[in-house]
């Protein structure tokens, strides 16, 4: 399995650490534009081998998509991050330009390589991915659900005041402050519905700060998270490696599923090592199918931006 990064910043170098500590690449190829950045991140990083017990060779490049050839998976990080106060969506002028010439380039080496895109607006950046570079639709998969979903948990746990290992629940939806839907209709504790244990009240509030998880960590940062960005990219990456049928939810092109279509945007899907094998389609109910509508319309909106 070879897995190249694109992008050295904190997201990269935090996707490219978790996914050398898994220890499931053989070889991580971490590049960016800045002169040497990328060779001093893999080396700080191979400097960690022994320490924390990998074998995986982790190499860096300036900008050469040559050393990246025959990669299986490519992970794209790449753009300016989010500043406080900015939505994802603002981003979309600076960043689409950078993700299609990323995306084109790592095809150029690699014609078989499953990306996942990280950049944001995560969506229309996903779907910008499809349409520059025309890969199949299984090909292509955009992180933001299975971060949400990671961030949605935490404030579970939290509310519940319970180990996060006994909690499940899932995040749809785009991936914007809006435009997610926590579905805390399903969320469990241990297969308990956890309406058994907390207030229709409280669940509205673990919602709610689930929906900027992302914009408070980037008040508080000045820039945007790093460390569980970067451990949801490596989930992912090991069910490719592994063929593991995982179920993440992710942003993935939709034909019809959940009512929609042309559009990139998160639902449940099984990833295995064709990438998305499935897109899981559960029965909302009427208020989360509304919610779903209205976070698809905003995804069409910012998408409506790249032309």
């Amino acid at each position: 399995m070879k897995v190249t990064v694109v992008g050295a910043g904190a997201v990269g170098a935090s996707c490219a650490e978790y996914i050398a500590i898994k220890d499931f690449a053989s070889e991580i190829v971490v590049l960016d534009i800045k002169e040497g950045f990328a060779e001093g991140k893999a080396m700080d990083l191979m400097q960690t081998a022994s320490l924390n017990g990998f074998d995986s060779k982790i190499t860096g490049t300036t900008g050469d998509y040559s050393k990246t050839a025959g990669s299986d998976v490519a992970v794209i990080t790449s753009g300016i991050p989010r500043k406080p106060g900015m939505t994802r969506e603002e981003l979309i002028g600076i960043n689409a330009g950078i993700v299609k010439m990323v995306a084109t380039s790592l095809i150029e080496h690699s014609p078989n390589v499953i990306i996942i895109v990280v950049s944001n607006p995560m969506d229309t950046m996903t779907y910008l991915v499809h349409k520059a570079t025309g890969l199949s639709k299984n090909r292509i998969i955009g992180m933001g659900g299975a971060l949400d979903s990671a961030r949605f948990k935490y404030r579970l746990a939290e509310a519940l005041g319970a180990p996060i290992s006994d909690v499940d629940g899932m995040v749809i939806g785009g991936h914007s402050d809006t435009g997610m839907i926590p579905l805390t209709r399903l969320a469990a504790r241990n297969s308990v519905k956890v309406s058994e244990f907390l207030s229709e009240e409280r669940l509205e509030q673990v919602a709610a700060d689930t929906k900027v998880g992302g914009a408070t960590l980037t008040g508080l940062l000045g820039t945007s998270a790093w460390y569980a960005p970067g451990a949801a990219v490596s989930e992912m990456v090991k069910a490719i490696a592994l063929d593991s049928k995982n179920i993440f939810p992710c942003s993935t092109l939709l034909n019809g599923e959940y009512g929609q279509s042309d559009i990139c945007i998160g639902v449940p899907v099984v990833i295995g090592k064709d990438g998305i094998e499935k897109i899981v389609e559960i029965e909302l109910s009427a208020a989360e199918k509304e919610q779903f509508a209205v976070s698809a319309e905003g995804v069409r909106k910012t998408n409506a931006l790249l032309s």
